[in-house]
């Protein structure tokens, strides 16, 4: 399928060489390399990554997803919490956004040594803001408490698709599972932002979008994004359509309507893109 001319965005990136001696020299792993990004190298320009916590084997196969599957994956690494804290230090991060691999090989599914990352990276940079990107912990509500308890800024918990396509493309991971952790986070009070994400072009019709952002804004979802799916690889689950600009302006238009002010629907958004300015927008909202 050739990408359409309004799909095709002039790169603008400055020198590279800041953030990926960072990472590799910490040892550390970011969500932009190991899902293949699209936006990876502007960010990287930009001296910003998300960083991937637990390792970079995941307990789940997702369709979508370019990150390697592994049933069972190696312990958490004990250095990972500070490496990551101190490459966020150096990388001088405003905002820092922490993600993670499903890890249901543990007993924890990684929440401790999750929290332990949240831990040190405020120890080592108190004034920024912190964003997490969680799995679902396995519905496990005592270890999605360990994350908020963490004071954390945004939790992101993405919902991917639509009601239908969530079986099609999610492994183990539901559609009405992830609107219960999402409004969880938000009848917690223990946050200042829940955020959540989906992609487009898999398959959906533009009525169960509207549907989606109706069911995040009633379970008091603060933060939407919507982006164009782009097939990693040939294995990956393909590109169904394009969605074009004036469909994404639609979903915007109808999210503002019912009030879901805060979404940002654009083909290469993705749910940590431009996470600092995303922030701040809801704040002076």
């Amino acid at each position: 399928m050739n990408f359409p001319k309004f799909l095709r965005k002039k790169l603008i990136i400055g020198p590279l060489n800041k953030t990926i001696e960072t990472i590799k020299k910490n040892k550390i792993h970011t969500v932009c390399t190991e899902a293949n990004c699209p936006n990876r190298f502007e960010c990287f320009s930009k001296k910003t990554a998300t960083f991937l916590a637990l390792g970079k084997k995941c307990t789940r196969a997702c369709a979508f997803c370019d990150i390697d599957f592994q049933k069972f994956s190696k312990a958490p690494d004990p250095r990972e919490p500070f490496n990551i804290a101190k490459s966020a230090k150096i990388l001088k991060l405003k905002h820092i956004v922490i993600t993670m691999v499903a890890r249901d090989d543990l007993d924890d599914k990684g929440a401790n040594h999750f929290c332990k990352i949240i831990y040190e990276v405020k120890k080592l940079n108190p004034k920024s803001t912190i964003e997490t990107l969680t799995s679902d912990f396995s519905l496990k509500f005592d270890l999605i408490d360990l994350v908020l308890d963490e004071k954390i800024d945004i939790f992101n918990y993405n919902i991917e698709t639509v009601r239908r396509i969530s079986p099609i493309i999610r492994h183990k991971a539901t559609y009405a599972s992830s609107l219960k952790i999402l409004k969880y986070a938000k009848e917690s009070k223990k946050v200042k932002f829940v955020k959540s994400g989906l992609m487009v072009g898999v398959g959906e019709t533009k009525k169960e979008v509207f549907q989606t952002i109706k069911d995040l804004n009633e379970a008091g979802v603060d933060i939407i994004t919507i982006g164009q799916y782009l097939s990693p690889n040939n294995k990956k689950y393909p590109i169904k359509s394009f969605v074009t600009p004036k469909e994404f302006q639609e979903y915007k238009d109808f999210a503002k309507k019912i009030g879901a002010n805060n979404i940002y629907a654009d083909p290469y958004v993705r749910s940590s893109y431009n996470a600092k300015a995303i922030l701040n927008k809801a704040l002076f909202k």
